[in-house]
């Protein structure tokens, strides 16, 4: 992840999330290894204090089973590292949220906030993508699996504009 995106996100959890712990780095492949089928997480950060940042865009529904997912992960990475785990998760305004707000019980000590946003999430990804490709960064197998996602995920009256955006990046990319 390049500077701009990191501070991108920083600054979604600053403000959409109010966690103002300094966040010191994105937390490295090795540090963050799960069970196998956990939910691998999004975008993890270490704090300054050890503890853990997980940042996700929740592009589907927001369920009993996405609850499950998220805090199965969360238990996971406490009981590897015993630090505190936050989950941000930021949602598009046209999800369904059918979960109520609840006390979870767990050994383990998390958070998992949910938050649903005017920006939409599509747009966050698609920026996010042309900025690696600007800063000649290489896509990864989760960049070109998102960008093909676009077209589904976001509302239908931006579909041919997504669509058409993934044509011209991958018949850039790849040609």
């Amino acid at each position: 992840m390049n500077k701009k995106d990191f501070d991108i996100r920083a600054k979604i959890i600053k403000e959409t999330f109010k966690d103002n712990r300094p966040i010191k780095c994105e937390t490295p492949e090795d540090e963050r290894k799960l069970d196998e089928n956990v939910h691998p997480g999004g975008d993890i950060f270490t704090t300054e204090d050890g503890e853990f940042i997980d940042f996700e865009l929740q592009l589907n529904d927001f369920n009993e089973e996405e609850l499950t997912k998220y805090i199965e992960f969360a238990e996971n990475l406490y009981e590897k590292h015993q630090k505190h785990v936050s989950v941000y998760l930021l949602c598009p305004k046209n999800i369904s949220v059918s979960v109520r707000e609840c006390t979870i019980k767990s050994e383990s000590d998390f958070t998992i906030k949910l938050a649903c946003s005017q920006e939409d999430p599509c747009h966050i990804i698609l920026n996010g993508i042309k900025n690696k490709l600007k800063n000649k960064e290489m896509l990864d197998g989760d960049d070109l699996h998102a960008l093909a996602m676009l077209p589904i995920m976001c509302d239908r009256k931006d579909r041919n504009y997504f669509r058409l955006e993934y044509l011209k990046i991958i018949n850039r990319y790849f040609y």
